[in-house]
């Protein structure tokens, strides 16, 4: 009787088939809720649940005719019924069986994406400590910056990962709700009894209060979860892609032995997956507007939001699930290149040491923006004629005179930089 929660793929849930099995099953239980209360006899029970089923094709060409989804099911499987069909749908209004239909599907749906992001925050865990100790370019504006690692990139999207974890588990909570409540939600030819019996039968929980339908608000968090989900996947996909232009090339998502990059250029090997995701990113974030604006229904509803979720609600579940798959796949085989890592690193002869060089002046009495203008004056001088930066700062007479080479080799340890790894990672659970 209860819907199949662990679906092998996500199109599954969205399929005709699990949709009017799980009306069927709705339709059932509320005969059986009936039945409790001695409003339908316990035999017409009995025979309905041995006799109930129903055909897709039959029920398209009824809504041909009828314009109503609900009534053509209701019909077809009334003939499968017989004259046991007199109970069926006994009380209910349509969005009664739609809407609780939903929340079955919804938490279905959230089920395979934890499922997916639990996959992928090991994955991260994983490669993170694989590579935390990696160094690298840290960048600002797209500039050089100063010394991070790898690991550290790393850790940072498995704890945002985690958040959306976090926020996907309570998204399911919230939309894990169904209604039984009639055509404004007054109970007026169904008790509440009713709704709890066939909810806590399909592991929802009654709405508290109802019109004609599950207020669209609920639907609106969830589909804001999943498109915070969606640029977080972006944010990542991103990442990759820019380390992986040539210039750069310090990882590369991977790239099948067979694949091909361009069909000009044999040489290329393209993001495309990285971009196939930060695309799919911007249509859960305009469905989660239309979303909101499903939100504001006249009275005790009207029916515009309706077509909207049929293209939304499957669209977003289906796309997130293949992004996170894809994302998934581009980190298990995602190429790192140390060697361009440390060569990027000395990229800018020195200069990513200024912020230090700075403070260190600072700490031998000089103003901060006098130590400021002697740094930025040997840093221009790097950037103009692509010196060595400490060779620049030791040929300063203003900056020789407070700082040693001594001084600027100890200045210029990366260990510095990165003394605190360990405790970050800690911090996120690494």
């Amino acid at each position: 009787m209860i819907p199949r929660y662990s679906l092998p793929k996500m199109s599954g849930i969205w399929e005709e088939e699990f949709k009017f099995k799980t009306m069927l099953d709705i339709e059932i239980l509320a005969l059986e809720a009936l039945a409790k209360e001695k409003k339908v006899p316990q035999d017409a029970v009995r025979r309905i649940r041995k006799k109930a089923r129903f055909n897709l094709k039959q029920i398209r060409k009824i809504e041909e005719k009828t314009q109503h989804d609900v009534v053509a099911f209701v019909a077809n499987v009334a003939q499968y019924i017989g004259p046991d069909a007199k109970y069926l749908h006994m009380g209910l209004t349509s969005s009664d069986v739609l809407d609780t239909t939903l929340g079955v599907q919804l938490k279905a749906a959230c089920g395979i994406l934890i499922q997916d992001l639990n996959r992928l925050l090991k994955l991260l865990a994983k490669k993170a400590r694989s590579y935390k100790d990696m160094v690298c370019i840290g960048r600002t504006h797209g500039v050089h910056a100063e010394p991070t690692t790898f690991g550290l990139k790393l850790a940072l999207w498995y704890d945002e990962t985690r958040r959306n974890l976090e926020r996907l588990e309570l998204a399911r909570d919230e939309i894990a709700v169904g209604k039984i409540s009639g055509a404004v939600g007054t109970y007026a030819n169904v008790e509440p009894a009713v709704e709890k019996y066939i909810c806590g039968k399909l592991g929802l929980r009654p709405a508290k209060i109802s019109t004609q339908i599950v207020q669209r608000d609920i639907h609106a968090v969830l589909m804001a979860r999943l498109a915070i989900i969606g640029s977080s996947l972006d944010k990542f996909a991103t990442e990759i892609r820019h380390l992986q232009r040539t210039e750069v090339l310090e990882a590369e998502e991977p790239f099948g032995k067979n694949q091909k990059g361009s069909s000009a250029m044999p040489h290329k090997r393209n993001p495309v997956i990285c971009e196939r995701i930060c695309g799919l990113a911007r249509l859960l974030r305009a469905n989660a507007l239309a979303a909101m604006e499903n939100v504001a229904l006249w009275h005790e509803r009207d029916i515009s939001h309706s077509s909207v979720e049929r293209v939304i609600v499957p669209d977003s579940t289906l796309a997130l699930d293949y992004m996170l798959n894809k994302f998934i796949e581009v980190i298990e085989g995602l190429k790192v290149y140390p060697a361009n890592m440390l060569a990027n690193l000395a990229r800018t002869h020195g200069l990513i040491f200024s912020q230090r060089v700075l403070l260190e002046l600072m700490e031998r009495g000089l103003p901060r923006m006098k130590a400021y203008d002697y740094v930025q004056r040997c840093a221009m001088k790097t950037w103009r004629e692509g010196t060595d930066f400490k060779e620049n700062l030791l040929n300063d007479p203003a900056v020789s005179s407070l700082l040693t080479e001594k001084d600027l080799e100890r200045i210029f340890d990366l260990d510095y930089y990165l003394r605190n790894v360990n405790k970050i990672f800690r911090q996120v659970g690494l």
